[in-house]
C-alpha cells in the first residue's frame, strides 16, 4: 500500500511516499480500511519531529495521517459494527480497532469527513470540561479559523448553546469567520494583529477559554473569578500524564517529568490567584464522539473546512502542505491529502 511516512524523525521537508506491506488483521476486533482521504494535524507533525519521543516509542518508517476516511474492505470475527463496504472515518490509534470507528456523515465527501476526527473530538471534549451547564455563558476560543478552532466556535455555539462566542483571527480572515462557520455562529471577532484581546475583551467576563495556541496565561484576567475554566491543548502536559499518555510501557525520565510537572504546577498556581482552573487535555479517541460528531453533522449544527487539498501523488504538494501545518502560519481550516482510489 501507498503510505505517507518518515525513515526517522523529519520535519515535512523530509517526508516520502513508499509502498508498506499491506495490514493484516491481528485481533478480532481489528477493522481494515482502504483509505480515501487523510488528514493533517499539527500533534501530526509535531510527533513526526519527535516532540513525544521520550513518551511514545516509535516505530519506522513511521506513518503521518491519523485522521481518514475510507472504506472497510476486511473485519475481524468480533465485529459488530462494521461490515465491508461501510463507509467510516476515524481518528486512529496505533491499531484501526472497531471501538475507534465511526459511519461517517453521509452527506460528506471522503475529503470533508477526513478533517473531523481529532480536531472535533478535541473541541468536543474539552467544552464538556466545563463544570455546569455553557448555555448562555461566554467562550473565548482564540484562532477560530484554525484546525480545532473552528469546531470548537461551532460546538460552543450550536451544541453548547454559549451565549457568546469570542474569537480571533488575522485581518486576511476577518470576513470568512461568518462565511465559513456560519452567520452568529461567532459574536465578537478580533482581529489579533490590531488589537490585543485583553484590550477587547471585559476582565473578568470569560466563563470557558479553550487553548489551541498556547496562550492561557496571557488571558487569565479575562477569565471569571470562582467559576472560570481554561483547558489547554496547546501548552505542555504534566509529566504525570505524560507518563499516562505513553505507550508501550515508556518510563518518562525522573527529571523530566519532575519539571514538566513544576511548570504544570506553576500554570494552576497562577490560574488559582486569579481563582481560576486550569488543566491540560490529551484526546482521547473513540467511535462514540465520532457518532454524535455525525449527528451534529447531519443535524447542520457543524461544518467542515478545508482550506488544502492535496494529492498523496505530488510529494512537494505534500510536504508544503504540512509545513503550513508544521509551522501553525497562514493555514485556513484542515489540510488534506487525498489518496487514489484505484
Amino acid at each position: 500500500m501507498l503510505s505517507l511516512n518518515i525513515p526517522s524523525y523529519s520535519k515535512p521537508s523530509g517526508y516520502q511516499v513508499s509502498e508498506l506491506a499491506k495490514p493484516e488483521l491481528s485481533d478480532p476486533k481489528d477493522v481494515i480500511i482502504k483509505v480515501h482521504a487523510a488528514s493533517i494535524n499539527s500533534i501530526d507533525v509535531k510527533k513526526a519531529d519527535g516532540m513525544l519521543k521520550l513518551a511514545m516509542k516509535d516505530s519506522f518508517p513511521y506513518k503521518i495521517g491519523y485522521d481518514c476516511a475510507g472504506i472497510v474492505t476486511e473485519v475481524g470475527s468480533d465485529v459488530t459494527r462494521f461490515q465491508v463496504g461501510d463507509e467510516v472515518y476515524t481518528r486512529l490509534p496505533e491499531i484501526s480497532r472497531e471501538k475507534y470507528i465511526a459511519l461517517k456523515p453521509s452527506s460528506l465527501s471522503f475529503e470533508d469527513a477526513a478533517s473531523i476526527p481529532l480536531a472535533a473530538m478535541t473541541a468536543l471534549q474539552a467544552l464538556r470540561k466545563y463544570e455546569g451547564d455553557l448555555a448562555g455563558k461566554t467562550v473565548f476560543v482564540p484562532a477560530g479559523l484554525s484546525g480545532t478552532g473552528l469546531f470548537a466556535c461551532q460546538l460552543a455555539k450550536n451544541v453548547f448553546h454559549a451565549g457568546k462566542v469570542i474569537t480571533t483571527v488575522s485581518t486576511s480572515k476577518m470576513e470568512k469567520v461568518n462565511e465559513l462557520l456560519g452567520g452568529g455562529t461567532v459574536d465578537q471577532i478580533i482581529d489579533y494583529t490590531k488589537s490585543h484581546p485583553r484590550e477587547v475583551i471585559k476582565s473578568g467576563s470569560v466563563d470557558f477559554l479553550f487553548d489551541t495556541v498556547g496562550s492561557a496565561m496571557e488571558y487569565l484576567s479575562l477569565m471569571k473569578p470562582k467559576s472560570g475554566r481554561i483547558v489547554s491543548v496547546a501548552t505542555m502536559p504534566s509529566g504525570n500524564q505524560l507518563q499516562e499518555f505513553s505507550v508501550n510501557d515508556q518510563n518518562i525520565p525522573i527529571a523530566l517529568r519532575m519539571a514538566l510537572n513544576a511548570f504544570d504546577y506553576v500554570r494552576k498556581l497562577r490560574a488559582g490567584r486569579y481563582s481560576v482552573e486550569y488543566s491540560y487535555m490529551f484526546l482521547s479517541p473513540n467511535g462514540q464522539d465520532l457518532d454524535e460528531l455525525r449527528k451534529y453533522v447531519e443535524e447542520r449544527r457543524l461544518r467542515t473546512v478545508v482550506g488544502t487539498t492535496v494529492e498523496l501523488s505530488d510529494i512537494e504538494a505534500v510536504r508544503s502542505a504540512c509545513q503550513v501545518v508544521y509551522s501553525g502560519k497562514g493555514g485556513l481550516g484542515k489540510a488534506v491529502v487525498k489518496v487514489a482510489s484505484s
